[in-house]
């Protein structure tokens, strides 16, 4: 599964080769199969990871629902109507899709929408066409998640540095530049690693919950009543009430379970059960009572600077400065764990073939998910920064938030059915029952929220479309180039053959040319020999794939394969979690049998001039933007740690 050409080995996306068949049922994995420690020790770290934005959402998710140009007015009934509405969405698409069905989709003890995608099976279970639409939904959601990582940092640190406006009018003018400055220090950081903050994500967190449970509890025992929302009735009430304005409240009401999809992708750090463990214990306890409590504060005063920011509300006036600080500390562990995992879906869109190569820095020598992307990093910066510029409030810029997140909830919804009925095997009757009762919730949310598309809405769509064109542009040019240089090979037997029969001038030393294909000559090898006419003594076909699950176990990663007259072929297999180092697999190789030195070695690598004008069957201006990704990607010299020094590159022009 890579992309064919002999500059590089990312592979293609999934469904470009038939691969190992998706288990037929959910598996079951352990705690400790994702890290170390207890079951315990696990929820609680996962309490700043996974639960940092959703454990976020009570600083502005009510507010938006009764302040503002969307909102509706703070009677009795439409607060426990909003209360019932709250309750019921946290069961239903938190508790019962994400936690209960969702993460039964568990690829090797991995989740996100890319895993979810590679469970979907890649035979004839799928019609080919229809597999190429569920590609393009989970394409679409990764990028979308992207939107979603550059608004999550700016809407949750700007609402939890709003509250020293509640303190004073006299901050209101200070919470702009304190909130880019924080954004500012986080992005300069990531280039240090996570792993020291990261000790501390969850005893924070667990002081941040602790105070929601008990400013939620102080407003409920003093106006009990509140908890008579927990009846699905009201909600139901108060659409009939509200009707078209209750359906728009909607679109705010759906803040309270962003972060929904952190708790799947991140199943791979923590595993399924300490995330349940967690959510149960802790999280949905601490905020169901902060909501109720900030519903029970409204039912007694909802005069304007309550309705403005409910949550700063119930903090006595001395705390306002600690809550503020704490509220801070919560929103930027809830901005680390998107920053990285925005790092991390990249390398994984890489791996598949959605994205071009980038630079990586790993940035701890024990934990491989540990990584940090340059480009990446600033210039999320870059677009949370203009965003607190440009929409300067939290209600501002909580239009712009849902519509992602809708989306992608349907699309998790659509992909989850495929696999369910087909690598499952569930009946047509069980995956449409249960998808569609997920589908009819999703939907509502996304039909709410669709509605403030020009109030800020389009902003995600429009960067998950920009970001979803060029992920196919990229996966679409490296299949026309891989289409091209297999004309240009030749079957291996044939080729030896005819060095057989030219017996050419041999040199001293190793020569690795780097070919995607398993099978086949290297185009570059061809090249070379054409031009030079000479071979080195022993040569070797370097082939990486990147394979369709997280990751491969060392024992079954790499394979040796003699082919005589001094050629070898070098296969290595990575998972899509992966990233692959050739020096590191040319060492392996030895241990295989392969007499080889560094000091000795060379490595032959194809550098393609791409041109426009021809015949292949994508539109000019797709190609023109695949020309430019391809020139400024990475060179796979970099991306694949090869020595500079040793390095060969051979010029070959491409007509597209």
């Amino acid at each position: 599964m890579s992309d064919s050409t002999p500059a590089s080995s990312s592979p293609p996306p999934p469904g470009a080769a038939p691969d190992a068949a998706p288990p037929s049922a959910p598996p079951e994995h352990d705690a400790e199969a994702h890290g170390h420690g207890s079951t315990a020790a696990l929820a609680l770290a996962a309490l700043g990871i996974v639960y940092g934005d959703i454990g976020t959402s009570p600083l502005y998710a009510l507010k938006e629902c009764f302040h503002g140009a969307h909102a509706v007015a703070a009677t009795e009934a439409n607060i426990l109507g909003v209360l019932s509405l709250v309750f019921w969405s946290l069961c239903i698409v938190v508790a019962v899709k994400y936690l209960t069905f969702i993460m039964k989709a568990d690829n090797h003890g991995e989740g996100g929408i890319f895993a979810l995608l590679a469970l979907v099976p890649n035979d004839q279970r799928v019609k080919a066409r229809l597999r190429g639409f569920v590609v393009v939904l989970a394409v679409f959601s990764a990028a979308l998640l992207y939107g979603d990582g550059i608004i999550t940092p700016a809407i949750s640190v700007l609402s939890a540095v709003e509250g020293l406006g509640v303190a004073t009018d006299a901050m209101d003018k200070f919470v702009v530049p304190i909130t880019c400055g924080i954004l500012l220090g986080l992005f300069f950081v990531q280039k240090k690693g996570t792993a020291g903050i990261g000790r501390v994500f969850g005893p924070v967190m667990i002081v941040w919950f602790s105070c929601l449970a008990v400013l939620g509890v102080v407003q409920l025992v003093q106006n009990p009543h509140v908890l008579t929302a927990l009846n699905p009735l009201f909600a139901v009430e108060f659409f009939q009430a509200n009707q078209m304005k209750g359906f728009i409240v909607l679109g705010s009401v759906v803040l309270c379970i962003t972060g929904g999809e952190a708790l799947y992708a991140d199943m791979g750090h923590f595993g399924r059960r300490p995330i349940q463990l967690s959510w149960f214990a802790i999280v949905m306890p601490a905020l169901l009572l902060n909501y109720f409590g900030q519903g029970a504060l409204l039912l007694t005063n909802h005069g304007p600077e309550i309705l403005e920011n409910p949550f700063y509300g119930m903090v006595p006036r001395s705390l306002i400065y600690p809550m503020v600080g704490l509220a801070t500390a919560a929103t930027v562990i809830a901005s680390q764990a998107l920053i990285s995992g925005a790092f991390s879906l990249t390398r994984q869109a890489i791996q598949l073939g959605f994205l071009p190569r980038m630079h990586i820095i790993h940035t701890s020598g024990e934990t491989e998910g540990q990584i940090y992307i340059p480009l990446v990093n600033w210039v999320m910066a870059a677009a949370c920064l203009a965003l607190v510029v440009a929409f300067r409030s939290s209600s501002n810029l909580a239009a712009a938030y849902g519509l992602a997140v809708t989306i992608d909830m349907c699309i998790t919804s659509t992909v989850f059915f495929f696999v369910a009925r087909f690598a499952w095997g569930w009946a047509p009757w069980k995956a449409a029952g249960l998808v569609g009762l997920f589908l009819v919730f999703d939907l509502l949310y996304f039909g709410a929220n669709a509605l403030k598309f020009f109030d800020g809405g389009w902003l995600p769509v429009v960067i998950g479309f920009w970001l979803l064109t060029t992920m196919l542009t990229w996966r679409d040019g490296r299949r026309i180039l891989a289409e091209s240089f297999n004309k240009r090979t030749l079957p291996f037997d044939l080729f030896i053959e005819d060095v057989k029969a030219t017996q050419p001038h041999r040199v001293r030393g190793t020569a690795v040319f780097m070919f995607s294909s398993p099978t086949g000559t290297s185009p570059v090898l061809l090249h070379h020999l054409k031009h030079n006419q000479v071979l080195h003594e022993q040569v070797v076909m370097l082939s990486i794939q990147s394979e369709r699950r997280p990751y491969v176990h060392p024992s079954d990663q790499l394979s040796l394969e003699s082919l005589g007259e001094g050629f070898y072929r070098v296969t290595a297999h990575y998972g899509y979690m992966e990233s692959p180092n050739v020096p590191n697999i040319m060492a392996r190789a030895t241990l295989l049998g392969l007499k080889t030195t560094p000091e000795t070695t060379s490595f032959f690598l194809g550098r393609e001039t791409l041109l426009t004008t021809g015949p292949a069957k994508m539109m000019r201006l797709r190609k023109i933007l695949f020309s430019l990704i391809s020139r400024n990607a990475q060179s796979a010299t970099a991306f694949f740690g090869l020595p500079p020094g040793r390095v060969v590159e051979l010029g070959m022009q491409i007509d597209l």
